[in-house]
């Protein structure tokens, strides 16, 4: 937070007038902010609805996503003992490789290293095991990760880049993705700490063909037009983008060439964005706080969660949930007659509409809803979602507004 509130003042902003600051710049023309355009519009309809809050929005829309880290193999805490108390015995060095190579891997990537000197049975486990690094344990000094990414041969089983706030971080990360590249990189996770908070990643980002699961944060995604056909995630099975920049196009070409893809989250993107599913591996989708346009479920028969959270859209604008192929859809949330339109097909589901075979999705058990139950329009339409999914077994309401959402589970008897 330190950090921002430096950047503020150094473009002649009071950090201390953040409401002010998202009002003016929510009431100027959109194109004139560039990538923090969609963010004031949704700072203003937040605003005009939630009065008094601009410090925690502030905090939302630009402090960097530390809640969502995956865990890292490795364990700050982790410890290496080759003699247990009142042992004279050094048992732990007659492990096989692999296991040792499993041991270092879990220790903190300056302990792992160190582990050369104990003798030498050591000597060549840490180079010959897969590299686990997390850039916190050798903070602040930035070069180390360089020194590291340089001399360990491969293959680096999971990075955490997500603690530099120095100035050399953006020009290193080219020649870093190339070493993740060469090396074959399996786990990354890479955040972005530095303003500018629409730097697009080196188009070598498209290069790491070994990925199996990828998290970026506060990042822009490079534009795609012009890569190669060939290029593509084949081994990519987790993919989470937080408060990351992207077009519509930029996130299908990923998607089109990840294969094997199971699990997609987008949290906090700040452009719309037409999301079209057409995979015959993903299993979950969430997309949280996120302005989504449209969500085209066109063909995904392993799909079996599909979460669109409710997000505060400027104006009238909605959201269409289109749902085609999804033959194991089991879980499906949150509809918001304000907010979202369902449609099967060419059908699109109204209040007092009929449903027929075309227009219910009867794999589906698991419904969750944002419901005011001050407005009658909402109301009539809760009947209409439900006739859609004729199997729902528990039935999630969140009922706004209260001071705090009231959560109720129903079970639904036909």
């Amino acid at each position: 937070m330190n950090t921002l509130v430096a950047e503020f003042r150094r473009l002649g902003l009071d950090p201390e007038d953040g409401e002010g600051f998202f009002r003016r710049a929510a009431a100027a023309p959109i194109h004139t902010l560039g990538p923090l355009g969609p963010a004031m519009a949704v700072a203003a309809d937040f605003l005009n609805r939630r009065p008094n809050e601009s410090a925690a929005l502030f905090v939302h829309l630009f402090s960097p996503p530390d809640y969502t880290f995956p865990t890292p193999p490795a364990s700050p805490a982790a410890r290496l003992f080759a003699l247990p108390p009142n042992d004279a015995v050094d048992r732990v060095s007659r492990l096989p490789d692999v296991l040792l190579g499993d041991i270092v891997s879990r220790l903190p990537v300056k302990d792992a290293a160190r582990t050369a000197a104990l003798s030498r049975r050591w000597r060549g486990v840490w180079r010959s095991a897969p590299l686990v690094l997390v850039d916190a344990d050798l903070f602040p000094a930035i070069s180390a990760v360089s020194s590291v990414l340089a001399a360990h041969p491969g293959p680096f089983r999971c990075l955490h880049l997500t603690s530099s706030y120095t100035v050399e971080f953006h020009g290193l990360l080219t020649s870093w993705l190339q070493l993740l590249a060469n090396k074959g990189i399996q786990e990354l996770v890479l955040v972005n700490r530095r303003w500018p908070l629409d730097f697009a990643l080196p188009a070598n980002f498209f290069g790491m063909a070994t990925l199996t699961r990828l998290y970026l944060g506060l990042w822009k995604l490079p534009c795609s037009v012009g890569l190669p056909r060939k290029t593509c995630f084949p081994n990519l099975r987790e993919l989470e983008l937080c408060n990351v920049i992207m077009e519509s196009r930029d996130l299908d070409f990923i998607l089109d060439r990840s294969p094997v893809l199971e699990m997609l989250h987008i949290h906090g993107s700040l452009l719309k964005l037409r999301l079209r599913l057409v995979s015959q591996s993903l299993r979950q989708v969430a997309l949280i706080v996120s302005f989504v346009e449209e969500i085209f479920v066109v063909d995904a028969p392993c799909l079996d969660q599909l979460i669109h959270s409710e997000v505060g859209t400027p104006g009238a604008s909605c959201s269409r949930i289109k749902i085609g192929h999804a033959p194991k859809l089991r879980y499906l949330g949150f509809l918001n007659p304000r907010t979202h339109v369902l449609e099967f097909g060419n059908t699109i589901i109204k209040a007092r509409a009929r449903v027929s075979p075309s227009t219910m999705v009867p794999s589906v058990i698991f419904l969750a809803m944002h419901v005011r139950f001050g407005v009658r329009n909402d109301l009539k339409m809760i009947p209409s979602f439900l006739r859609c999914f004729p199997n729902v077994e528990d039935l999630h309401i969140w009922v706004k507004p209260l001071t705090l959402l009231l959560a109720f589970i129903c079970t639904i008897m036909y």
